[in-house]
């Protein structure tokens, strides 16, 4: 027989298990509310909240009139959170971003695929257009947040002295590594809460603590200069097919650099587009060896301490045995020459003999003291000292290979800092370049003053002066460098160069050279032309680095306003009487 249960019974035992269903839904809420609320909340602002890096503003690095050759730019930085990027849209999205910042797809694929993450940058120093655009996209995920970029409005002009700033935000050469501590300043700290979509969110949790703005860097260079001397080495080198060349303008009553110019160059706003070996500065990184620009140390060696004038005849003929056989560049009858001829004439064999006259500890420190061996102290990334054996270490053919300028080595500053020693009536200021430091009010803190030495006498550099007129004359070896209504002194160099391949001269082409300064009588600027192993046309100084010193020196007289002294050039006797 069936009977039936009571149903009022069956009903509170439903609302018994209701009841006690909803007290346990009641008793989680009181615990995520009252108990744990403080646990929770904190863990969901950690899923909101993210530390970032404020990059600090980077000083400019400008020139001595304050032109802009590196300057900071507002940009933006792509991120990505891969946790909230469902995976079927991550295709969608690395076939969109991928062209647009010019990475990678698979670079991109794996960033937007990282497991156990929330934060990976993609890119740095995107253009605020791109990042808007990217924005407008509303891919949940991906956003941007604000910062700089480096950006050179010059390009290639004094790349090889300014150099440039990596993916990192860190100067990798040039004065941008030199200076990289005074540019960066100090970055700042910010915390941000980013919404599902990962923008940020403006009423948000926000700490922040600011960057400190980098020091500007003001150097003695000219823009207009550097300019002139980038463009004519550059035309140069490709005229004559050499593999690099070099162009330096200075002050020698200072020390200032106006112009350091190297061919061939890159642009560093696209660095990673070029060889890296072009990266480098050129004039303080590779070592020549000067061959007859070189000479004029050794003239005011001679003319210091071995009893010799600009007048005193030699006997020179045009080979000489000094354990081995050594030549002058052309073939000439026996000739007396006084000692203004020979420097005039360029002689190896008279430069040979009139150093002979002094011992070889003379002439070593007389080297040393304008500079050869030591670094300028340019403070540029690997500077080379170049080589100078202490006489202790020379061979028997050192102390004349040596006089004219072979057997040791330089960098192209060195050897205009010689030329500036003589114009400064022999006393030599330290070479420099940077000129001060700017703050962000733009108040200039000015560099200190360059270190200065007495090298050779007044009288002894005014000699050399004279002679080195003699060299820009018809009967000298740089006719080419003479500009109209100046007077202009100047040496010619013609080295051979080391083969690597045989560790000998034969097959290493030559290094053509010339330095000098104008006007002759009251120096006002060096300038010094370097060209490296030129194979189209002749490969003498006086031939292919004259003329560029003739354009160059034309230009920073006329832009400086420097005007014709007006005087008289001396009579340089180059044949001694019988």
């Amino acid at each position: 027989m069936f009977v039936r249960r009571d149903p009022l019974k069956r009903l509170n035992i439903g609302l018994l298990a209701v009841a006690f269903v909803l007290s346990l839904f009641a008793g989680r809420l009181v615990q995520l509310q009252t108990i744990d609320d403080d646990r929770y909340a904190e863990l969901a602002l950690r899923q909101r909240v993210k530390e970032i890096d404020l990059p600090a503003l980077r000083g400019e690095i400008t020139d001595a009139k304050g032109n802009p050759f590196a300057m900071t730019v507002e940009a933006r930085s792509v991120f990505v959170d891969p946790s909230i990027i469902e995976p079927e849209k991550r295709q969608e999205i690395v076939n969109a971003l991928a062209p647009t910042l010019g990475l990678n797809p698979a670079t991109v694929m794996k960033a937007v695929s990282k497991p156990d993450t929330q934060f990976v940058y993609l890119a740095h120093g995107v253009r605020p257009e791109k990042a808007r655009m990217i924005n407008e996209w509303g891919f949940a995920g991906i956003g941007t947040l604000p910062e700089y970029r480096r950006e050179y409005p010059n390009g290639s002009l004094a790349a090889g002295v300014i150099g440039f700033v990596n993916d990192s935000g860190e100067g990798a050469a040039g004065m941008e590594a030199a200076m990289n501590d005074v540019l960066a300043g100090r970055d700042g700290r910010q915390r941000v809460e980013l919404s599902l979509e990962g923008q940020h969110i403006p009423m948000g949790e926000d700490q922040k603590q600011a960057p400190v703005p980098g020091r500007g860097v003001r150097l003695t260079l000219l823009q207009d200069l550097q300019y002139k001397a980038q463009q004519a080495i550059t035309d140069q080198v490709k005229a004559t097919n050499s593999e690099s060349g070099s162009v330096i303008v200075m002050d020698p009553r200072t020390g200032k650099i106006l112009a350091m110019a190297s061919a061939p160059g890159y642009d560093p706003n696209e660095y990673g587009e070029s060889n890296p070996d072009v990266w480098g500065s050129p004039l303080v990184q590779k070592a020549f060896e000067p061959g007859s620009t070189g000479k004029v140390a050794t003239a005011a060696a001679v003319l210091e301490h071995g009893g010799v004038t600009p007048h005193t005849p030699f006997v020179v003929p045009d080979r000489i045995r000094r354990y081995e056989l050594f030549h002058d560049s052309h073939p000439h009858p026996r000739e007396r020459l006084t000692f203004a001829g020979i420097l005039a004439e360029s002689s190896n064999v008279g430069t040979i003999l009139a150093a002979e006259r002094i011992s070889e500890e003379q002439l070593y420190r007389t080297l040393r003291e304008f500079g050869f061996g030591e670094k300028t102290g340019l403070n540029l990334p690997g500077e080379t000292a170049g080589s100078l054996r202490p006489p202790d270490r020379w061979s028997g053919t050192d102390r004349h290979t040596i006089a004219f300028g072979q057997g040791l080595s330089v960098n192209a500053v060195q050897m205009a800092s010689v030329y500036a020693t003589i114009a400064n009536g022999g006393v030599r200021v330290e070479p420099s370049l940077v000129a001060g430091t700017v703050d962000e009010n733009d108040e200039f803190d000015p560099a200190e003053e360059p270190a200065s030495r007495r090298v050779v006498s007044t009288r002894t550099a005014r000699q050399i002066s004279d002679m080195l007129e003699g060299v820009t004359t018809e009967e000298g070896t740089a006719p080419k460098a003479q500009i109209e209504g100046y007077r202009v002194a100047g040496k010619t160099g013609t080295a051979e160069r080391i083969n690597p391949d045989t560790g000998s001269y034969k097959g290493g082409g030559y290094v053509a050279s010339f330095a000098g300064f104008a006007p002759a009588d009251d120096p006002r600027l060096v300038v010094q032309v370097v060209l490296e192993n030129p194979r189209r046309g002749s490969h003498y100084g006086g031939d292919v680095a004259a003329p560029v010193f003739r354009d160059v020196m034309s230009f920073a007289l006329q832009t400086q306003k420097i005007p014709p002294t007006g005087s008289e050039p001396p009579t340089i006797r180059t044949h001694a009487r019988d």
